[in-house]
């Protein structure tokens, strides 16, 4: 173990304590059947725990830590750190990108090799520990190589590099027995259009995406693939806007069945949705994978990816994962950083420690929301209309003979209350 955290113990599950402890995760508390770690399986995301130099649009690096550089010395010596804080935090999984755990060579080939190195000493530290994988991805957004994409670069050997990351990421997340494989384009989309071929650039990011399953099934991965909304920043417009833009791209190319969604809080709120929207509707098109769980600053118009602190949001959330019949493969990743001005070690422990309570507190919420089940029973109510008989004829039926139920039925349809305020009532009773 290293110093770098002070020596600080795994942290224990005391709604009492003073400290650094958890209030309200109970990892062993049984909820609807299952502990509460299997169901909400959380993971730190390596990149803004390890990588992130605390910069921002106009100010530079903040942090510094004594793994930072470039070797493989230094990439280890990360890797130490990183390990310790998961059993610090007693977390079940963690997350990463190819560029944060390895040192970048001077070509493909020597960041290959420095990648495999970092991959072997992961397999090690996960044997002598309890934190898995729960998915690795490339990063193939940073590089001024992507400044134009990866799979929808104009430049063919741009996709052919893209091509070679994620077929030794994919090959690394398999080797480690990583539970999913993300994909986030970053800088998938444009800048402008007046130098963009949109129907090009589309087919491109299709068959690269196609590319992935196909590759994933010849390998035997069993681990789903995943895809990340997010509707701008960096690139004006991206093309994997929110999860309805991407079901129907999905669609579009044979994938709706083999892919399914990784949704953030923040690209959601981004997209001018709510988190619980983008969740349910997912969950409605069978593709709701995982989460990445942060916040934004409402004052902000940008993706400041901030720990969870609002119980409320949380549970509506969670709500909508137990509707789906809650984590197969996926879980809770932290895609959260500390604030510039947040430089002690222990902040990085605090603020995981308080993020997981804030998800324990809105799980417990929705988990008592859901058993209540007067939600539920208000909500089939308001269609019970739909469960007889002649409104399923109907529906299989034409216009003409759904128009002459009106003259025949003598049918004169008054409107009735969405009883909104009740409901907002009956979730503040739980949240």
């Amino acid at each position: 173990m290293t110093n770098f955290f002070n020596s600080t113990q795994p942290l224990r599950f005391d709604p009492e304590g003073e400290g650094l402890c958890f209030r309200h995760y109970n990892p062993d508390e049984v909820l609807m059947g299952k502990r509460m770690e299997d169901h909400l399986r959380f993971a730190v995301a390596y990149w803004h725990s390890f990588a992130w130099p605390g910069g921002d649009p106009f100010g530079d690096q903040t942090f510094d830590r004594p793994w930072f550089g470039g070797t493989i010395n230094h990439a280890k010596r990360k890797a130490d750190v990183a390990f310790d804080m998961f059993d610090i935090l007693r977390v079940p999984y963690f997350c990463w990108h190819d560029a944060d755990i390895r040192p970048e060579g001077k070509t493909f080939a020597k960041s290959q090799y420095n990648f495999e190195q970092i991959i072997e000493y992961f397999q090690f530290k996960m044997e002598s520990g309890n934190t898995k994988l729960l998915w690795g991805t490339a990063n193939m957004f940073s590089h001024r190589r992507f400044m134009s994409g990866a799979a929808t670069n104009p430049d063919p050997d741009v996709f052919a590099w893209s091509a070679a990351s994620v077929k030794l990421c994919l090959d690394a997340t398999h080797k480690l027995n990583g539970e999913n494989y993300v994909l986030w384009g970053g800088r998938e989309g444009y800048e402008t259009l007046l130098n963009t071929d949109l129907k090009r650039e589309r087919q491109q990011m299709g068959r690269f995406l196609q590319m992935v399953v196909e590759y994933k099934h010849k390998i035997g991965f069993a681990g789903a693939i995943l895809v990340e909304p997010k509707p701008q920043e960096p690139s004006k417009h991206q093309y994997d806007y929110d999860v309805a833009t991407v079901y129907g791209f999905l669609k579009e190319f044979g994938l709706e069945h083999e892919v399914q969604m990784n949704i953030e809080q923040g690209h959601a709120i981004l997209a001018g949705h709510s988190f619980e929207h983008e969740l349910a509707l997912a969950a409605s098109l069978g593709i709701l994978g995982s989460i990445d769980m942060n916040r934004n600053d409402y004052q902000s118009g940008w993706d400041t990816d901030q720990f969870p602190n609002n119980v409320p949001e949380v549970a509506l959330a969670y709500y909508e994962v137990l509707r789906a019949g809650g984590f197969n493969k996926g879980g809770t990743n932290f895609d959260a950083k500390l604030r510039r001005q947040s430089l002690d070690p222990l902040d990085l422990i605090a603020a995981h420690a308080g993020a997981m309570d804030v998800c324990a507190r809105g799980f417990k919420a929705a988990a008592e929301l859901l058993s209540d089940g007067t939600l539920e029973s208000m909500r089939a109510s308001r269609y019970a209309g739909w469960e007889t008989c002649a409104a399923k004829q109907m529906l299989q039926g034409d216009l003409e003979s759904a128009a002459a139920r009106v003259e025949v039925e003598n049918i004169d349809p008054m409107p009735r209350s969405g009883q909104q305020e009740i409901l907002e009532n009956l979730v503040n009773r739980f949240v």
